[in-house]
């Protein structure tokens, strides 16, 4: 799905890439939608092909770390996708394979390009909320059944809501706020039958600010998605960058309507900006997760700096280990 949805459609449509290659072990259902492209049934066929110079490893997440490295020592550029890998010394690993190869090596936060998380940011930045002392941010689901991808609730590494979404939420706390000092999380099940949790708070801790992320499977009437408290105000704002929905759809990306929200869901500012109190709505970014595709191009033919470093994803991964440290230990521990 992974493939099929969010990475074959901007490598087709994007004149730097050709879809080239699938390793897909039984069906053909690549080729069916993508009829020129290459069909290996193992890993080690795609890998011995010099054409191939990008892999994009979206497997189950417990198989991301073995099957980039294999990709890394084979000479190839990596994208991850989220998350990068199970644990913080699996993505060093793999980072100093990397520099080794002289390869790129990228994780695929792909939320960081919705539409919702870049309006948020533009308004963070801009200051106009004052000195910011809380946020929360959300990512919750209406899901009570459970997946039909067992490998997603199988217990086992790198199952769970907080490698799931909460790879999401961590990837943009940190762009927003850069690292936290000290990290405490609440992780449970609520779902009937489910093994794996489905019910995540982090709280991550700054000099003077508090930053919760939550994610549920089962809320049905969701609350904003960003709420953002300052000084001068605050933000609103709900998730509804519309790019999902039409990849979903088999909607190629692309057209000026693409990544464009409806008007009804543009945030709520409550601030003050010289002296005068404002409460508007706010127009949205264009979300568009092409500009990702659009660096990596960059990044491999000019070296220009990539969308989403590694380290980046390492850093992720370490919010979650230290989350999964603080359920343990039942208290906050710190993130350093």
């Amino acid at each position: 799905m992974s493939g099929k949805t969010f990475h074959a459609p901007f490598l087709h449509v994007n004149p730097g890439f050709e879809f080239y290659s699938v390793w897909e072990r039984e069906k053909n259902l690549a080729a069916a939608l993508y009829p020129s492209v290459r069909v290996c049934r193992t890993l080690e066929e795609l890998l011995a092909d010099p054409a191939v110079e990008l892999v994009i490893v979206n497997t189950p997440n417990y198989t991301h770390y073995e099957y980039a490295k294999k990709a890394l020592e084979a000479g190839k550029h990596v994208i991850v996708e989220k998350p990068f890998t199970i644990t913080e010394q699996e993505g060093l690993d793999l980072i100093a394979v990397a520099a080794a190869k002289g390869k790129k090596l990228s994780s695929y936060q792909s939320r960081r390009f919705d539409s919702d998380y870049r309006t948020v940011k533009r308004v963070v930045d801009s200051g106009v909320l004052g000195k910011i002392v809380e946020a929360e941010i959300h990512y919750d689901r209406f899901t009570p059944a459970l997946s039909p991808k067992v490998h997603k609730e199988t217990p086992g590494p790198g199952r769970g809501l907080l490698y799931d979404l909460g790879s999401h939420l961590i990837d943009q706390a940190l762009q927003l706020f850069g690292d936290p000092q000290a990290v405490f999380a609440d992780l449970f099940i609520i779902r009937d039958h489910s093994q794996v949790d489905d019910y995540m708070e982090v709280l991550l801790y700054y000099p003077g600010l508090r930053v919760r992320l939550k994610s549920s499977y089962l809320v049905r009437e969701p609350l904003p998605a960003y709420s953002v408290f300052g000084h001068k105000g605050t933000f609103l704002k709900t998730r509804a960058d519309v790019q999902e929905k039409h990849l979903l759809a088999g909607e190629m990306p692309g057209g000026p309507l693409w990544g464009v929200e409806p008007e009804s869901e543009q945030g709520l500012l409550h601030t003050e900006i010289d002296g005068k109190v404002v409460r508007e709505h706010v127009p949205t970014e264009r979300g568009n997760a092409m500009d990702y595709f659009d660096g990596i191009y960059k990044a491999i033919r000019e070296n220009a700096p990539l969308p989403v470093t590694a380290e980046q994803g390492v850093r992720i991964i370490r919010v979650i280990e230290k989350a999964y440290e603080s359920r343990a230990a039942k208290q906050i521990v710190p993130f350093r």
